[in-house]
């Protein structure tokens, strides 16, 4: 097969591995031996095989002098797992294509290096776009330390979502719900403000996809008795909440709190995707609870602006993904020195 079915290939099984493979990344690897046989590897959970080593493990012997593809540069460190780099070697493989290095400070370029030592000739660059938008969480987190900032709402047509008595539910349906609960499986953690535990009693647990809980996060205090425990209650300045989470190891941050919270993220320009799913629905007034509480724009010069990544239709509702324009997004400080001490893969 030629680079680019090799990769897409590798992508396709990244994408699987997605909801397992955190606070590493989801990582895809394919390879070809020279009769054409095919063998694969995707990263399993934290202690288990990276994708390289997943496909060399499936090939055997069959991998000297075969071609791998991978989404993401090999590790050349040992931490829970020997390094990807050094089992590539030691197999015999002839090539390797990269997409994307990895700005992993305990990686860096450094399995691309020991690859080109000794002597396995390196292609790298191919479905790069592609792998950026896939491992983006990964990547901004291990460049930053914070992690990818998903803002989930819900809301009619006219943008509202409640009535003036505060029932919601449901405001969309079964397909948006499970949707909803996909994105909870891909988070290492959802962050909640109290006044929404204090008024829905949340338990923000995975029930309606495959995948594990994330660490439950409440902005505030809450109840002793709500069912969002056990949680961890954090207060304070928003950007250094990411920080802490961060330095937890979370990659990615599903926001599911009310109107309040969604709007203080959204003023602070810490969103690095919005998802919304609407509902054909109609409150016919002003008086429903909106998708932001608080000031907004004073002027359209002040607006967030952004491009639609993908809109789909779910059952009766409608999910459209946003992505934020960078110049709305402030760049956190480089933390590269606190990543160096986080416990490696």
């Amino acid at each position: 097969m030629d680079d680019l079915e090799g990769m897409r290939r590798a992508v396709t099984l990244a994408a699987a591995a997605r909801a397992v493979a955190s606070p590493n990344p989801w990582v895809g690897a394919v390879i070809e031996a020279g009769d054409g046989r095919v063998f694969e590897g995707a990263t399993a959970a934290p202690g288990g095989p990276h994708a390289e080593a997943a496909a060399l493990a499936a090939a055997g012997e069959a991998a000297r002098g075969a071609t791998l593809w991978t989404t993401l540069e090999p590790c050349a460190h040992h931490g829970r797992t020997p390094p990807c780099a050094d089992a590539i070697v030691a197999a015999g493989v002839r090539r390797v294509v990269v997409a994307l290095s990895d700005p992993d400070p305990l990686v860096d370029g450094r399995g691309l290096a020991r690859l080109g030592e000794a002597g396995v000739e390196v292609a790298r660059g191919v479905g790069a776009d592609v792998v950026g938008d896939q491992l983006a969480p990964y990547l901004k987190h291990r460049r930053t330390g914070r992690p990818w900032v998903v803002l989930k709402l819900a809301a009619s047509l006219d943008g509202r979502t409640a009535a003036p008595d505060g029932t919601s539910q449901w405001l969309t349906g079964t397909e948006a719900r499970s949707d909803a609960h996909r994105l909870r499986a891909e988070s290492d953690a959802v962050i909640v403000g109290a006044g929404t535990v204090r008024t829905d009693d949340p338990s923000l647990t995975v029930r309606l996809s495959e995948g594990r809980d994330p660490l439950r996060v409440v902005l505030g205090r809450a109840p002793r008795q709500a069912r969002v425990h056990p949680a961890l209650e954090l207060g304070g300045d928003l950007g250094e909440v990411l920080d802490d989470l961060g330095s937890r190891g979370v990659v990615q941050v599903l926001v599911e709190g009310g109107p309040t919270v969604a709007g203080e993220f959204c003023r602070a320009g810490l969103v690095d995707r919005y998802v919304v799913y609407l509902a054909p629905k109609l409150f016919g007034g002003d008086d429903g609870r909106p998708l932001f509480a608080g000031p907004g724009a004073a002027t359209l010069a002040d607006v967030v602006d952004g491009r639609i990544v993908s809109v789909a239709r779910l059952g009766a509702d409608v999910r459209i993904e946003l992505a934020p324009s960078p110049a709305t997004i402030p760049s956190p400080p480089m933390v590269g020195e606190a990543l160096r001490s986080m416990e490696p893969a």
